[in-house]
């Protein structure tokens, strides 16, 4: 597998064939999914009113409720989940390959994560509110704001959130994992975070449905969130999906960032049913 990808593939999602029956499917399983997400949105936002002034940055409880959503929401999609592996119990941060929008749901039905997420996802209609309620860190892609931001992920990381970044700075079709960007792995070498902190990779793999294509579940390029998931949702028979966790790196015996980043993603790519292999 090529290590650059150009999504200069078909990346348009067909509405026209999703037929009568798909529409009721899509249906009965996006209004649970919706009522499932207004409810528990509501019971985070109320306990925020005092898990915050009594903890701060802690969020003791509140992350439950996002997990509860997440797992419920593969349930009602008929979307099997599997982990593999062991979570880590040190303080520090999460990477991961990113195929698509069911990654919020896949990696937070695992584990309590905070996601690291650009600016503009603050500002979409819905999933922005639902970002900021759970608890997601915001960047700009703006060299002045970086220490900053910078400042920022110190801050959560000494609070004991695991951050969970997409270092390939996409998401894909979900065949292939893009080299790792270096950048945001700065954060972790600060001098009073590099002795405690430990990173872990984690692959997460899609299987597609029954007689659809391998990249059902990949979201790509300049396809539309909606067609997409009016296309996971109406589908006659879910696929599935795998979350696998690798050994967790020790920031403190790594070189660099660079390294590091290598690392990770090289246990991201031996986890990844689809990468380096024929597709």
């Amino acid at each position: 597998m090529a290590d650059v990808w150009k999504p200069d593939e078909d990346d348009v999602v067909d509405l026209s064939q999703i037929g009568a029956l798909g529409w009721l499917r899509f249906a009965l399983r996006a209004i649970p999914i919706v009522v499932l997400i207004l409810i528990c949105l509501t019971a985070l936002l109320l306990l925020r009113l005092i898990e915050r002034p009594l903890f701060g940055l802690g969020r003791p409880i509140t992350p439950f409720i996002t997990q509860f959503v997440c797992r419920n929401a593969f349930r009602i999609m008929g979307m099997r989940f599997s982990v593999k592996g062991t979570q880590m119990t040190h303080p520090g941060a999460v990477v991961a390959n990113h195929s698509s929008w069911l990654d919020i749901f896949a990696l937070n039905a695992a584990k309590r994560v905070y996601f690291v997420s650009k600016s503009e996802v603050a500002n979409w209609p819905g999933i922005g509110v639902l970002a900021k309620a759970t608890g997601t860190v915001f960047i700009e892609r703006n060299p002045r704001k970086a220490k900053a931001q910078k400042e920022v992920f110190e801050a959560r990381l000494k609070a004991g959130h695991k951050l969970l970044f997409f270092p390939e700075g996409t998401s894909t079709d979900g065949l292939r994992v893009l080299p790792f960007k270096s950048t945001l792995f700065a954060a972790f070498f600060a001098q009073d975070l590099k002795e405690i902190l430990w990173v872990q990779p984690v692959t997460v793999n899609y299987y597609a449905p029954d007689a659809e294509e391998k990249r059902f579940y990949g979201w790509w390029g300049e396809m539309g969130f909606f067609p997409h998931l009016v296309k996971t949702l109406a589908v006659r028979k879910a696929g599935r999906v795998e979350v696998v966790y690798h050994m967790p790196l020790r920031v403190s015996e790594a070189e660099n960032r660079k390294s590091m980043a290598l690392e990770c993603e090289r246990a991201v790519r031996r986890g990844h049913h689809f990468d380096g292999k024929d597709i």
